[in-house]
C-alpha cells in the first residue's frame, strides 16, 4: 500500500472542516469548508493555487432562517457558476434537518454577485456532479420514506442547471428523484454519498453504510435503465464517501470510516490503496478522508476529521485541518 503525504495544512481561522473539491478554469483547487467542527466560523469556499498559496474565496450566503451555510459537495457549471450542496442538517440538530439547499453562486472578483436557490427544504444534500445540462445530487438520508424493510432509503436528485426555487418534500413524491437506494447494513444507516460519472455517461454512487458502489446506466431519453451494485469488498472498502475517476477509468474512493483510500479498477475490482491509524494528519496521514480529487497528476484528499464512533478509526478532532496527497495508480 501507499503512504500518503501532506499536501497542505489549512488556515485555522477559517477552515476547520474541509470537504468537497473542484478545479476552476484557472487551475486552482477549490475546497468547501462547512466548518461543522466550529460553526462560529462561516461556511466558506477557499482556493489553493499551483504554488499551494491558500486564500478564502467567499463565505457562502447563509440561510436567513438559520444564520448558517454549511457547504459540502461543489461543482462548477459550464458558465463557471459554482453549485453548492448546503447541508444544513448534517449535524442532526432537529431545527436544521429539513433546511438543506442546493445553491448556484455567481462569483466575480471574490464577491457573490448572484445567489440562486435551485432547491430548498432538503434533508441531507451531499455530493454533486454536473453533466450535459443537469446536476446530480446525492441525498444521504430520506427518513420520511419508510421502507418495508425498516432500513434507510436515500436517493439521487436530477435538476436542470437553470431550474430554481424547487421545494423538496423528501418523499417519493419529489419528481426530481432519479433513483433510490436502501442501505442494508443496520449498523451504519447512512446512504448515497460519493458520486461520479465515467466518460461513457454511466453514473457511480457510493452507498456509504454498505461500502458499495452502485452503477446507474441510462436509456437514450435519460431515464434509468439499471441501478446495480457494481463494486463491493468489505475486506478492502468499509465506507464510500467522496469519489473521483481518473483518465484510465480507475475510481478512487474516500473510505471515511476506515481512514483509507480505495481504488476500483474498470473491471470492478476493489483494492485498498492507503490506510492510516488514528492520527492528527499533520504529517500527511489520512485523517478521516472525505473526498479525493485528481489535481496536477496527483490524488489530493480532504480530511474531514470530525466523526467518531465504534465503526470509525478516528477518535478526535484536531486543528489545523489537512489535505493529504497520494500517487495515482
Amino acid at each position: 500500500m501507499q503512504q500518503s503525504r501532506l499536501f497542505t495544512l489549512l488556515p485555522e481561522d477559517y477552515a476547520v472542516t474541509p470537504d468537497g473539491m473542484a478545479i476552476d478554469r484557472e487551475g486552482n483547487l477549490v475546497l468547501s469548508c462547512p466548518n461543522y467542527a466550529d460553526t462560529t466560523k462561516p461556511g466558506c469556499i477557499i482556493k489553493i493555487d499551483e504554488n499551494k498559496q491558500i486564500t478564502k474565496w467567499i463565505d457562502v450566503p447563509v440561510l436567513a432562517e438559520t444564520g448558517l451555510a454549511l457547504p459540502m459537495g461543489i461543482a462548477f457549471g459550464p458558465d463557471e457558476d459554482l453549485y453548492v450542496c448546503d447541508n444544513q442538517g448534517w449535524s442532526g440538530a432537529p431545527e436544521l434537518i429539513f433546511k438543506g439547499r442546493v445553491l448556484r453562486l455567481r462569483i466575480q472578483d471574490g464577491i457573490v454577485t448572484k445567489t440562486t436557490v435551485v432547491a430548498a427544504g432538503m434533508e441531507h444534500p451531499n455530493g454533486i456532479r454536473i453533466r450535459d445540462g443537469y446536476m446530480y445530487v446525492t441525498q444521504s438520508m430520506l427518513t420520511k420514506v419508510i421502507d418495508s424493510s425498516g432500513l434507510l432509503v436515500s436517493c439521487v436528485y436530477k435538476f436542470a442547471l437553470e431550474e430554481q426555487d424547487i421545494q423538496i418534500t423528501n418523499t417519493l413524491e419529489d419528481k426530481h428523484i432519479l433513483t433510490t437506494f436502501i442501505t442494508l447494513d443496520p449498523a451504519c444507516q447512512y446512504g448515497a454519498d460519493g458520486i461520479e460519472f465515467d466518460p461513457a455517461g454511466n453514473l457511480f454512487v457510493g452507498n456509504f453504510g454498505d461500502g458499495a458502489v452502485h452503477k446507474i446506466s441510462f436509456n437514450s431519453d435519460g431515464s434509468v435503465l439499471a441501478n446495480v451494485v457494481w463494486a463491493k469488498d468489505p475486506t478492502q472498502l468499509q465506507s464510500t464517501d467522496g469519489m473521483i475517476m481518473d483518465d484510465n477509468g480507475n475510481l478512487y474512493i474516500a473510505d471515511f470510516s476506515a481512514n483509507a483510500i480505495a481504488v476500483v479498477s474498470p473491471d470492478g475490482k476493489v483494492r485498498r490503496l492507503a490506510q492510516s491509524p488514528d492520527t492528527d494528519g499533520f504529517h500527511g496521514e489520512l485523517d478521516q478522508p472525505g473526498e479525493p480529487i485528481v489535481y496536477r497528476g496527483k490524488l489530493i484528499v480532504s480530511c474531514f476529521d470530525l466523526v467518531t464512533g465504534p465503526d470509525k478509526v478516528n477518535t478526535a478532532h484536531e486543528i489545523p485541518a489537512t489535505l493529504a496527497e497520494m500517487d495515482l495508480v
